[in-house]
């Protein structure tokens, strides 16, 4: 049954009179606890019912503008939570609208719920800021015809924008004002509550979520399932700090770099267009759009994959913060960091006894003693040891090693504790040309990114216990890592990532509890080497999807195997039971429609064993890769390519892996 104060007009498309979602600004104490009440009695807990025109009272928050100019207060309608955006755009707005619908499917809804005239707003653009009084509204354009408020309100960055000004400025836009630039003035009576709400949906999506290439976009799936809900997402995941900051970079220049292309697109599209010679002239404007064209599509692929949050974290970015190595000392000097909490004797004489004699040290060495370890790491220089006493440690910080040192615990892994506490992107940052880390467990709480990350030269990981929260050991391009007997666990990603170009050797660990046991990544542009990778007496189990994933493009000889297994019309059905088959229903039942589209995964059975069969299909893909760059070069008119770039078997050893109870078995192929 409908909300009795919500005009039927406002129903959501598809569900009959069901109520708009609440606003997230409380109102009065009495109005607040009616909405609660109304809130319990109905069956969608997402009801209740704002801006009704048969209730006394607005349930929205005001805001006091700045400046000096004493403009009347603001609807407060900045604020809303994802999941009131979330069902205004779903069931209010777009519903299933293709992108070439979605003005005039926002036009249908802002003349069921807008005030067609009698309100007040006040007109922000980069210059000024203006008092006006809507008289008519322009649904079809998404416009407010409007005319000065009186008293006349005006302010700007200078003194030119006087009364007189800004009526010719009306003149000559007709009088007529975007809706987007409008923010409606503060009513008690809730009158206009879904006014400047309906104002503020509109402003957001064009602001934040749509796309000036979206129209131009195929319009074979639903626009909000394929593009209005996955940067919904992104943009409260940035807004709530679960994305890491150079990701959100990355995002950011992406989208400015594409928004920027594809207005120089359009330049050499309309120039192409009205011109009716078929000069040389145009022919190369043909080619530079088709340039343009090319690098467009490669950018918003980018973006897409960024904007889902399954594929976020899959894909990744490369970009670290560069911290730089100190080197040497001046006095060319080692030293050795000493870490406690409290320095007992006892423990001082074992100390000496077994890590600073000068018989087990070779040389004389300069001692310092800290009671934090990011404190003593950031005072290491290039060849210095820091050795951390048992005990519990806590940092709210991210430790950066740039130079060559040793990072040891003495004792048990389980004894000498490092806990990472409050927000941050990153727990290790490592880019030393030799970094040593052995005898620590380090246990990670509240991140978004993962709990060691390996930017460029190596890494020794050796009998540590990590406990992650994000993702957990990456390993990128150019970088090297050596993880023996160590276990790894809880990650919410991979266990371990492993990037194009990369050197990783893992030997005797235990990789578990994770959402991917081992994850590497094959995809980036062609330039980029295969990883070298070694596996040896590791157990990998009971992760949620599979032991090892191989992450890479799709080749057209996938695309012919694909579509002759089609033509054969006799493949069975996957079972529910095989690994790659509950791989690819379990990704396209959580993908949204358009990237489910245009991913396609590789179905593969339970492999017992594992180690051979890994290999076999691993080698299999550096030589389609290695067929494909031959093919490159050979159009870029280069007849010999070297056999032993790309050619390389994936795995220089893997053997006596278990691979034990994971979830969609021991390996899998992702294509994209």
């Amino acid at each position: 049954m409908a909300d009795p104060g919500l005009p039927p007009s406002a129903a959501p498309r598809g569900e009959g009179e069901a109520p708009l979602p609440a606003a997230s600004s409380a109102g009065p104490p009495e109005r607040a606890e009616e909405a609660r009440t109304d809130l319990l009695q109905e069956d969608d807990d997402s009801s209740s019912d704002y801006g009704s025109r048969d209730k006394p009272g607005t349930t929205l928050g005001r805001t006091v503008p700045d400046g000096n100019v004493l403009f009347p207060d603001l609807f407060h309608t900045d604020h809303l939570l994802f999941y009131e955006r979330f069902k205004a755009y779903q069931d209010y707005i777009l519903a299933d609208c293709k992108a070439s619908e979605v003005k005039e499917f926002t036009a249908e809804y802002l003349e069921k719920v807008l005030e067609p005239a009698g309100w007040q707003a006040v007109w922000r653009t980069n210059v000024f800021e203006v008092l006006v009084e809507v008289v008519d509204v322009e649904y079809s354009a998404l416009k407010a015809v409007v005319q000065l408020g009186e008293p006349f309100l005006c302010e700007s960055r200078d003194s030119t924008f006087t009364l007189e000004c800004m009526q010719e400025l009306l003149l000559l836009k007709e009088r007529q004002i975007p809706l987007q630039e409008l923010w409606v003035v503060y009513d008690e009576s809730g009158e206009f509550d879904q006014t400047a709400l309906a104002i503020e949906h509109v402003r957001f999506f064009y602001q934040c979520i749509w796309r000036t290439w979206d129209e131009e976009e195929e319009d074979d799936f639903d626009y909000f399932v394929r593009c209005v809900e996955p940067r919904l997402r992104l943009h409260y995941d940035i807004l709530e700090h679960r994305v890491p900051s150079g990701l959100v970079t990355d995002y950011q220049n992406l989208l400015s770099q594409c928004e920027e292309l594809y207005r120089k697109f359009l330049d050499v599209r309309n120039s192409i267009s009205s011109s009716d010679s078929d000069s040389e002239a145009e022919n190369v404007s043909m080619v530079e759009g088709l340039k343009l064209y090319e690098k467009i599509e490669h950018l918003k692929q980018k973006l897409k994959l960024i904007e889902n949050p399954l594929l976020r974290y899959v894909f990744g970015y490369q970009k670290y913060s560069g911290f730089q190595a100190k080197g040497l000392r001046q006095t060319g000097s080692k030293v050795i960091h000493v870490v406690s909490s409290t320095m007992m004797a006892s423990l001082l004489q074992a100390l000496i006894r077994d890590k600073l004699c000068p018989e087990t040290c070779g040389e004389e060495l300069e001692i310092q003693f800290h009671n934090d370890p990011l404190a003593a790491v950031n005072s290491c220089y290039e060849g210095d040891t820091v050795i951390i006493c048992p005990g519990h440690y806590v940092v709210d910080g991210m430790f950066c090693i740039a130079d060559s040192i040793k990072l040891e615990g003495y004792g048990l892994p389980d004894d000498v504790v490092i806990e990472k506490r409050g927000k941050g992107d990153n727990f290790i940052d490592c880019s030393g040309t030799d970094i040593r880390i052995s005898t620590l467990k380090l246990v990670q709480h509240d991140a978004v990114e993962g709990i060691l990350n390996v930017h460029h030269g190596k890494t020794t990981l050796e009998n540590c216990v990590l406990q992650c929260e994000t993702t957990g050991i990456t390993v990128r391009t150019s970088a090297e890592l050596l993880m023996k007997n160590s276990d790894l666990y809880g990650a919410k990603g991979a266990g371990v990532e492993i990037y194009p170009g990369s050197t990783c050797t893992l030997v005797g660990n235990g990789i578990h509890h994770c959402k991917e046991g081992i994850l590497i990544k094959n995809f980036l542009d062609e330039h980029y080497d295969i990883p070298k990778i070694t596996m040896v007496s590791n157990v990998i189990h009971n992760n949620e999807g599979y032991g090892v994933v191989l992450v890479r493009p799709t080749m057209p000889s996938d695309v012919k195997d694909a579509s002759a297994k089609r033509s054969e019309g006799n493949t069975p059905p996957p079972q529910p039971g095989e690994g790659g088959a509950a791989y690819e229903e379990g990704f396209r039942q959580k993908l949204p429609g358009c990237i489910a589209d245009e991913l396609e995964l590789c179905e593969q059975t339970e492999i017992p064993e594992g180690n051979y069969e890994i290999a076999n299909e691993l080698g299999a893909t550096s030589a389609k890769k290695s067929q494909m760059h031959k093919k490159r070069l050979s159009e870029l008119g280069i007849t010999e390519a070297d056999d032993n770039l790309m050619s390389q078997e994936m795995f220089v050893s893997i053997v006596g892996n278990q691979f034990k109870w994971n979830g969609k078995g021991s390996f899998g192929t992702f294509l994209f």
